[in-house]
């Protein structure tokens, strides 16, 4: 398949880029600006919040992936530039902060999530609420609460809405293995219109 990846240079994107190529599909991303090191893929420049430069980069392919920070995103602009190029595919790297860790309550409602990391989150929940009033073809994918760089397993859960932890009450995964989840998703649908999570 033909993919475009906003943000490809950042520490899950890279890990995306790898997990495409591996399978042979056609990735293009998608940066603000040129990185100093070569991602090893073409590079389209569009600020994701300018649609019509973004439209312009992601005309002509299968799916958009979104693997950037939501404070610096808008769904919506995001929305628009996918209808204007006919892309009507996209699947979010999301975050831990929507995911529920009591009945009613998420993350990001306990006092528990740090206060720098609330701005993130609560860009992210906007961001989910977003695709969820959409009409578009979406899919977002929550990381367990610790979510860093690791090994690539292929051995791990796959949820709904609440937060997984495991045996010793760890919320963990890996950048490599989130990639590897997502890219599946991409092949093989089953979440479509829907969140789903991942955890060891």
């Amino acid at each position: 398949m033909k993919i475009a990846l906003l943000g490809a240079t950042g520490n899950v994107g890279r890990r995306l880029v790898a997990e495409l190529r591996s399978r042979g599909h056609d990735v293009t991303g998608i940066v603000r600006t040129a990185p100093q090191d070569d991602p090893g893929i073409p590079l389209r420049i569009a600020d994701a919040n300018d649609a019509d430069a973004l439209a312009g980069a992601i005309r002509g392919r299968d799916a958009l992936m979104v693997s950037a920070r939501f404070v610096s995103t808008d769904a919506n602009v995001i929305l628009g530039a996918m209808r204007t190029a006919g892309v009507s595919r996209v699947l979010a790297v999301g975050g831990a902060g929507t995911l529920f860790v009591a009945p009613g309550v998420r993350l990001l409602d306990s006092p528990a999530l740090p206060e720098a990391f609330r701005p993130e989150v609560n860009a992210g929940a906007a961001f989910l609420d977003a695709l969820r009033a959409s009409d578009t073809d979406w899919t977002f994918l929550s990381p367990a609460a610790n979510f860093g760089p690791g090994e690539r397993t292929g051995t791990y859960r796959l949820g709904a809405d609440d937060l997984m932890r495991d045996a010793n009450g760890e919320s963990r995964i890996s950048y490599e293995d989130l990639a590897k989840a997502l890219v599946d998703e991409l092949e093989t649908p089953q979440h479509t219109r829907r969140r789903f999570s991942i955890a060891y």
